[in-house]
């Protein structure tokens, strides 16, 4: 990512090694693993608590807190303080030709990785506490890695157009989980619709057109949100 004599850097390398280098600070750091993910697991045993021992009810209801809980604490794993670049490293990125687009598209990715690991972390936690019907368990596989990618996205542009600001882990929630709602539906829809002997594919598609619309709606903030980091 060097701006010198050698032969340019292409845009999906320069966008591999934000991500990298994004992982790299957030393994040093633990905020996403090992502080984000014991409070979603606290919050999934405090809801069996509060319904008590309505076995039948918590089955039904087991997935659907599992991906409140995944919407609500994976927010925050958008927002992570080691995701935040100083003026610095800013300006080191743009001596280097790393384009706006390209440092949110190695945000989102390295979001997205993290992501994924939060939902697996989170997933037996769920299973054992919940033991929901896993009626098209396989389903869950395309709906873990679309979520994973919408909510990244639009953690992200969040992140970005809170950057700066005192309130950025308050305003990024408060800007994702409005927009994000159509994810939830969509992932809890998937099983319901498998378990039913229904086609899932309606809300995976809602769930992949929202990853779309986020991933359009960032390409084309990214170059106004220049000014404004």
């Amino acid at each position: 990512m060097t701006a010198g004599t050698g032969p340019p850097v292409a845009p999906l390398t320069q966008c591999l090694e934000l991500a990298r280098k994004d992982l790299r600070m957030e393994r040093r750091a633990g905020e996403a693993l090992l502080v984000t993910a014991p409070f979603g697991a606290v919050a999934l045993l405090l809801a069996p608590l509060a319904v008590g021992v309505d076995t039948p009810m918590l089955r039904e209801l087991g997935p659907a807190l599992y991906w409140l809980v995944v919407l609500l604490f994976g927010v925050l794993v958008t927002l992570r303080a080691s995701a935040v670049d100083g003026p610095a490293q800013l300006a080191l990125l743009r001596l280097a030709g790393v384009g706006p687009r390209i440092r949110l598209a190695g945000r989102a990715v390295a979001n997205g990785v993290l992501l994924l690991a939060f939902q697996l972390l989170l997933l037996p936690v769920a299973v054992v506490l919940y033991d929901p019907d896993l009626t098209g368990w396989p389903w869950l596989v395309p709906v873990f890695v679309l979520v994973a990618a919408g909510l990244a996205l639009l953690g992200a542009l969040a992140d970005a157009l809170a950057t700066g600001l005192a309130g950025r882990t308050t305003l990024g929630p408060l800007l994702v989980a409005p927009v994000a709602v159509p994810l939830l539906l969509g992932a809890t829809g998937v099983l319901t619709a498998a378990r039913y002997g229904r086609p899932p594919w309606p809300w995976l598609l809602l769930v992949a057109t929202v990853d779309l619309i986020a991933a359009l709606l960032a390409a084309w903030c990214a170059r106004y949100l220049e000014d404004l980091t």
